[in-house]
């Protein structure tokens, strides 16, 4: 069962000359089965509306005090950005409103890639969603187009319980650190070391890889392939690159993959050039 609270700002200036310019904004918090969804308006709705941020926040902050909570303290929210462009700022601004309510913020789902970025900079979980017209209320809706996204970069590391989706390929200038996820429809690329989890081609594409400077994941998984890490780490560390085989997940040296291996898509893996 879906329940549905409307917080609505319905403001009026008098001292403007009539007709009174009347304007009105709408954020929702939605309660889909445990998921609690924070919804913002499109950027389209509130340019057309003449809201601010401030009045906006103003304004939840108000109804969710004053309205008897229909929630758990301590659940976790997931925003529902859409296409709004927020920073660290308005980011921890809204996790600041909802705290205040005893709820966290824990996810968010957008299609603009500053947003996505500055969410994952600030700790949260985050998905790039497609930036294609469509609905990102439903986030059961999700496109399985193979179509990638531009790839995303996070110039920073990816810490425990944070975990980045994106629907193309995902670089991180940084570290992925135990208890922290990359998931992309393309490769994934970890300038630093790899020692969460990380799993490529998540669309199904086995020709993806994942690379990193120094390979220590928890977990790798290409497509519908999985490896675990060894128990035992090399002595001498180097830049490596996980793909597919005939045989499953393989790792090879960085240096000179693409002149020695080719994708072969009768056995849907890589296998040697020579």
């Amino acid at each position: 069962m879906t329940s549905e609270s409307t917080f609505s700002i319905d403001i009026t200036d008098d001292s403007l000359s009539p007709p009174l310019v009347a304007r009105y904004s709408q954020v929702l918090l939605k309660s889909e089965g445990e998921k609690l969804l924070l919804i913002l308006p499109t950027e389209q709705e509130m340019k057309l509306n003449l809201i601010p941020w401030s009045e906006v926040w103003q304004e939840l902050k108000h109804h969710l005090q004053g309205k008897e909570q229909s929630w758990q303290a301590g659940s976790s929210v997931s925003l529902i950005a859409r296409d709004q462009l927020l920073d660290a700022r308005q980011l921890h601004k809204i996790a600041e409103t909802l705290s205040e309510v005893e709820l966290g913020l824990e996810w968010v789902y957008t299609s603009r890639r500053q947003t996505a970025v500055a969410a994952a900079a600030a700790g949260y979980s985050v998905e790039q969603q497609s930036s294609h017209p469509q609905s990102l209320v439903g986030v059961a809706e999700e496109t399985k187009s193979l179509v990638l996204e531009e790839p995303l970069y996070l110039q920073n590391t990816i810490r425990s319980g944070v975990e980045v989706r994106h629907r193309g390929t995902i670089i991180v200038l940084g570290d992925v650190n135990p208890g922290g996820a990359a998931i992309a429809a393309g490769d994934i690329f970890v300038w630093g070391r790899l020692r969460g989890i990380a799993h490529a081609g998540a669309q199904g594409n086995r020709q993806c890889r994942i690379m990193a400077l120094q390979m220590e994941p928890k977990q790798l998984r290409i497509a519908d392939m999985v490896a675990r890490a060894p128990k035992f780490l090399p002595d001498h560390v180097e830049p490596e690159v996980a793909y597919v085989t005939s045989e499953g997940i393989r790792l090879a040296k960085a240096m000179d993959f693409a002149k020695t291996h080719s994708y072969s898509k009768e056995v849907e893996g890589w296998k040697d050039s020579f």
